[in-house]
């Protein structure tokens, strides 16, 4: 009778960003403006690789599967928490929930496949650029694109499947903005160790192997860079690579907070800063962090600015 009575709670309510009347507009208007930047930014990314041939080589392709990513993340989170900025009723049913979340978990999943594939390739391409074209071929990085997606819908199933275990009874209300695993553990009546668990072995180890191979890649590629003392190579070196450098640190940082340090040490704000971080901001950020400090991308929006112009003439 009291595991009946557990699963009769299938609706939840999302507390949201905050409860202050005052700043739910402003914060409305603020986030409201960040996922159209991110829209614009990231699509528009996507529709510059696709369009120009000179593009379609591994290091954009894997860009434009980046923005790819930001895009579906940024659209599973932002539009129901600007929903919910507006709207008295913040009920969000058990079937929503699992949804928003198995979304939420393959892309940030494949984000970390995709940063790490993405340091591989500027390793091979400074580190042994003579085999580059032999090494990196857009077959080799169609398959690792592939993979990365691979292994964030697996990871994604194994966390979704350990939450159907789950029932809830104590609390219906979900102290976050949308629905993550570790606030979902937080009310759920049934034992949750197992899940804790198995983010702990399957995000921590995912995390721990990503991060390897890119403090590894770029380890290399600066003794590479350095060997050489030219420096004009330094320079755009340091360009490329520190915009790679800085999305990950942006991106791992507040990652490994939430899925690595025991999850009961963290407050509800804590949790939510830094989620809000890495799904609503840095989408944004990516597309300034890797085009305009690109020359090939800023060329090539200027051709196809230049082209409109003239067409429209």
């Amino acid at each position: 009778m009291e595991k009946a009575n557990a699963t009769l709670l299938t609706e939840f309510v999302l507390s949201g960003l905050t409860r202050e009347q005052q700043w739910k507009i402003p914060l409305f208007l603020l986030f409201l403006v960040i996922y159209l930047l991110t829209m614009v930014g990231n699509l528009g990314l996507i529709a510059l690789i696709w369009n120009d041939p000179h593009l379609h080589i591994p290091m954009y392709i894997f860009l434009g599967n980046l923005a790819f990513v930001d895009t579906w993340m940024s659209s599973t989170v932002t539009p129901k928490m600007l929903a919910n900025l507006l709207e008295k009723n913040k009920m969000i049913s058990l079937s929503e929930c699992m949804i928003q979340f198995f979304s939420f978990a393959i892309t940030v999943t494949t984000e970390c496949f995709l940063l790490a594939a993405m340091a591989y390739d500027r390793y091979v391409a400074i580190c042994k650029p003579l085999l580059y074209p032999v090494i990196m071929t857009n077959r080799l990085c169609i398959q690792l694109v592939v993979l990365s997606f691979i292994g964030g819908i697996i990871h994604a199933l194994i966390h979704e499947g350990f939450l159907f275990r789950l029932t809830f009874c104590n609390s219906n209300i979900i102290h976050h903005f949308y629905c993550d695993i570790i606030p979902l553990l937080k009310i759920s009546c049934t034992d949750t160790f197992i899940n804790y668990l198995m983010i702990f072995i399957f995000a921590g180890f995912i995390q721990a192997f990503t991060i390897v191979i890119i403090l590894v890649s770029y380890t290399l590629v600066l003794f590479t860079v350095l060997k050489k003392k030219s420096e004009k190579s330094i320079r755009k070196t340091f360009s490329t690579c520190g915009a790679h450098l800085l999305s990950v640190s942006l991106y791992y940082g507040p990652l490994v907070f939430i899925y690595v340090y025991p999850a009961f040490s963290q407050t509800d704000d804590q949790d939510t800063m830094n989620s809000l971080f890495y799904t609503v901001i840095i989408p944004v950020l990516n597309p300034m962090i890797y085009s305009l400090r690109n020359k090939q991308v800023i060329n090539s929006l200027t051709k196809t600015l230049k082209g409109n112009v003239h067409t429209s003439y």
